[in-house]
């Protein structure tokens, strides 16, 4: 299916370690390019894809930013091996693409299972970033919610989603975001490849998807949070009347994080969606960007 892409922006393939992995590329216009501005590399999380950054990167481009939403292994239009879903390969596989997209010391946003991403990824790599922002996510312990591993897979799995229409989809999600911008809309659809019949099928298998949360349950975020060099930016989003066990640890994570991670600020989104990034991107980039103009993440 052809895509559409929001204008100024551009899809690419970087290659790393042999794999291709998509991109979406935004430059700023001309008349607000500087070429000492950082630029943003943006993290999606878990079945989730390189759209739903669209109106944050947007954002950010009108202000001076060169940005790349990244599609990783496994989602959207990258490609999809049998294995490496592991936080070292995905954070590995994040560094090379650093390089490749020529990104000079990049602020890396990654949100919800992202979020953890980019912690790993600077507690590995923090010469290649000025500062990561974890977006609803960075704090994400299972084991602090869940008895054991079976109980985790069976409340966090995927539905069964091959073979449901398009249009069955698409309503559902506008459905249970009726204020959400358009784009967070279209960029939600890009989760599913369309098959010719009308129906959908999540790019990313249901069983690599329960590969990654095994990943997602075996990392403690709060075993790297002292040893991270970088600056910190936690985005956590909270609905009120949201009673899921990931929403009751939601402050205790962030209570920790901000302890013990040696340089961290934390931004409350209330009320917001776990994906808040699709749901108000113009407040998160305003966030990012502050922390930029204040020297939080240095020049």
């Amino acid at each position: 299916m052809t895509e559409h892409l929001p204008r100024e922006a551009t899809r690419t393939t970087v290659t790393v370690g042999g794999l291709r992995l998509s991109a979406i590329v935004r430059e700023p216009a001309p008349d607000r390019a500087d070429p000492g501005a950082a630029p943003f590399l943006l993290v999606h999380g878990l079945a989730s894809n390189a759209r739903l950054w669209d109106g944050v990167a947007a954002a950010l481009a009108a202000a001076g930013h060169r940005s790349v939403a990244i599609d990783l292994r496994g989602h959207g239009r990258s490609e999809k091996p049998e294995d490496g879903y592991d936080f070292a390969t995905v954070t590995a596989d994040l560094a090379a693409a650093i390089g490749a997209l020529g990104l000079e010391r990049p602020v890396v946003a990654g949100q919800s299972w992202g979020g953890n991403v980019v912690i790993e990824l600077a507690a590995r790599y923090p010469e290649l970033v000025r500062g990561v922002v974890a977006v609803d996510g960075g704090m994400i312990a299972l084991r602090t919610i869940f008895p054991d591993w079976d109980s985790c897979r069976e409340a966090l799995s995927p539905p069964m989603l091959v073979g449901t229409p398009f249009v069955q989809i698409e309503a559902w999600i506008r459905s249970a975001h009726p204020h959400w911008p358009e784009g967070a809309i279209d960029g939600t659809m890009e989760n599913f490849e369309r098959r010719p019949d009308g129906t959908i099928a999540p790019w990313l298998t249901r069983e690599r998807h329960i590969t990654i949360l095994r990943a997602l349950w075996d990392h403690v975020p709060g075993e790297r949070y002292p040893t991270i060099r970088v600056p910190v930016l936690l985005l956590p989003a909270e609905r009120p009347g949201d009673g899921s066990p990931l929403s009751l640890a939601r402050a205790t994570w962030t209570d920790e994080a901000e302890r013990t991670i040696p340089a961290c600020r934390v931004r409350w989104f209330r009320p917001a969606d776990h994906d808040v990034h699709a749901e108000q991107p113009d407040a998160v980039a305003a966030v990012m960007l502050g922390a930029l103009a204040d020297g939080f993440f240095p020049a």
